[in-house]
């Protein structure tokens, strides 16, 4: 049986190529032979992980305790609801339990108007109106919420707060974990925040974000240190000086 089994190892040798073994074998990672090049690999891959884990150790470092509670978080005039996608034209679960939060801010007296920020780039997908609809259902008044339809992403979101509704502070609503990016690029644009960060089961979706939010938090840091414009700006709107207005502030 043995040596039925090493002639056909050496059968397959044969067919095999010389240049085929050789390709496949200078694929494989060579590890450094001496003690000071497997030293040198090591701090090569130590210094790549800390690069990689920078952002997000950046984040955690700049939201700092202003994550909160709906119970617990400072009153603000405004609490901005960043979108996070529609299903047949409706809130996703994950954006609904975003505005069943603001909504609670709004009943508790927590904020007094609402600025809904997500994306409208085409005409049969309008976030933020659907965010309207909802928040009325849950009886916040219509007046008391301001649309912007041009929030892409989460830094176009805060930039426009600040520059075209002129929010300098605010209560950022969104899930666990995207709120220290939104604190930090909030704060970065201007804006003084607390955050709520709406808890979530770890379902596959959850996971999805969470890795998502990782790989964004590279982009957040260049963003706070490039502080690119908006894909759109736009003129200054009064929406929000006129809803803060309306309810006597």
């Amino acid at each position: 049986m043995k040596g039925s089994l090493r002639g056909l190892r050496a059968r397959l040798r044969e067919r095999v190529p010389g240049r085929v073994r050789s390709g496949a074998a200078a694929l494989r990672p060579r590890l450094p032979r001496s003690r000071r090049g497997r030293r040198r690999l090591v701090r090569v891959v130590m210094a790549g992980a800390v690069l990689a884990l920078a952002p997000t150790t950046w984040l955690h470092l700049s939201a700092g305790d202003r994550v909160r509670t709906v119970a617990d978080v400072p009153a603000q005039d405004v609490a901005v609801v960043f979108g996070a996608g529609l299903w047949d034209g409706r809130p996703t679960p994950y954006l609904a339990h975003r505005l069943d939060a603001a909504a609670e801010l709004y009943r508790t007296g927590k904020v007094k108007v609402v600025l809904v920020t997500g994306d409208n780039s085409r005409v049969d997908y309008d976030e933020p109106d659907a965010m309207r609809t909802y928040l009325t259902g849950q009886g916040v008044p219509d007046g008391r919420i301001v649309s912007d339809y041009a929030g892409f992403d989460t830094w176009d979101s805060c930039v426009r707060a600040k520059k075209i509704f002129g929010v300098d502070r605010a209560v950022l609503v969104t899930q666990g974990f995207h709120i220290r990016r939104a604190l930090a690029l909030c704060g970065s644009a201007g804006i003084e925040a607390y955050g709520i960060g709406v808890s979530e089961r770890r379902d596959a979706t959850w996971y999805h974000g969470e890795v998502r939010d990782l790989v964004a938090s590279g982009k957040a840091a260049l963003d706070t240190v490039l502080r690119p414009d908006p894909r759109f700006l736009g003129a200054k709107e009064q929406g929000v000086r006129e809803a803060l207005a309306a309810a006597g502030r």
